[in-house]
């Protein structure tokens, strides 16, 4: 079954981490990335661009925002795409991410899938 799990965050949290944390912070999710990745439990993982590069579609057209577009606080920073046994292996994979022991880690079952011939 596959599952995303999603991580927020906001430019205030990334800018209270000290800055010679970020190498050990970045190594830290490029092992828990490649670990995963080599199981074949990981599809995909993907981190986003902070708001300030938010795209807005209005009427149709795509609107790039001049500033914060948001109404939150914080905004999804990273998903990642798994495809594992059960809910449970879900729930070991998303707890063993660097991030988790600061930050709430989203689990959603993924429902639906495209045709195989998309």
């Amino acid at each position: 079954m596959k599952y995303l799990l999603m991580i927020y965050g906001n430019q205030e949290k990334w800018d209270s981490l000290p800055q010679e944390r970020w190498a050990e912070e970045i190594a830290k999710t490029d092992a828990y990335n490649r670990k995963y990745h080599a199981s074949g439990e990981m599809l995909a993982a993907y981190g986003l661009g902070d708001e300030a590069q938010l795209v807005v579609r209005k009427d149709g057209a795509p609107v790039v925002s001049d500033g914060p577009y948001l109404e939150t606080k914080e905004y999804m920073a990273s998903f990642y795409v798994l495809d594992v046994e059960s809910r449970e292996r879900a729930l070991e994979i998303a707890a063993d991410m660097p991030w988790a022991e600061h930050d709430v880690v989203e689990v959603w079952p993924i429902l639906h899938e495209p045709p195989a011939d998309w």
